[in-house]
Order: C-alpha cells, then sequence, then structure tokens
C-alpha cells in the first residue's frame, strides 16, 4: 500500500473505521460531510494527533461506505473525544439523517 507523510502508518497509529449505508438521496451531502475536507475532519483537525480522514465507496453497492480516521495514538484521540463531545453530538445529530444505518468496525493499531 503507498504511503503519503500525512497518511504513513507509523508504530501506534490507531485507525478508527466506521461503516456508513447512506440514504441514495443524501449520497453528495454524505461524501461532503464525512470526506477529508468535510465537517468531521474539520472538527479533527482542531486537535493534535490527526493524522487525516479517507472516505472510501463501495465498488458494487453505491449507498455503503466505509471511513478511516487517523490519530498518532489512542491517547490522543481520547483527548480529542474528551474535549470536543457537544461539538461530536452536534454533527452526529446534524449528519445522522443521511444514513440508513452507521456502525464502529473496530480500532485499529499499526503494528
Amino acid at each position: 500500500m503507498p504511503t503519503s507523510p500525512r497518511h504513513a502508518y507509523g508504530e501506534g497509529m490507531l485507525a478508527i473505521v466506521w461503516e456508513f449505508v447512506v440514504k441514495e438521496e443524501c449520497i453528495p451531502a454524505f461524501r461532503s460531510a464525512y470526506g477529508s475536507t468535510g465537517d468531521w475532519a474539520a472538527l479533527f483537525r482542531q486537535h493534535p494527533g490527526y493524522e487525516g480522514t479517507t472516505l472510501l465507496q463501495d465498488s458494487t453497492v453505491s449507498a455503503r461506505f466505509v471511513t478511516i480516521d487517523l490519530w498518532e495514538n489512542e491517547t490522543l484521540f481520547k483527548q480529542m473525544q474528551r474535549s470536543s463531545q457537544r461539538e461530536y453530538a452536534r454533527l452526529d445529530a446534524l449528519f445522522g439523517e443521511l444514513t440508513v444505518s452507521e456502525r464502529e468496525l473496530g480500532s485499529f493499531h499499526s503494528l
């Protein structure tokens, strides 16, 4: 897998992976909100340790997406969660209407 300085999987890197099924009519809005320059990434960029977001769209089921949020480590991610609870909840409520379902697939550490 090619890497770039911004998305290199360094030792201890944390990748948080979510799966979303999006309402067909909401796909453009979802892509805007959840992409690397979207609202979620804008929130995360305000915090140390955020390394970037990748948005992937299923090649056979166009309404299915996966996001991968990269953090320098789990400690910095948890600090962001604690300090951004209100804004995190606001974005979650705002964009929750775009999806049919969402589920966290897991938090993965690079080796």
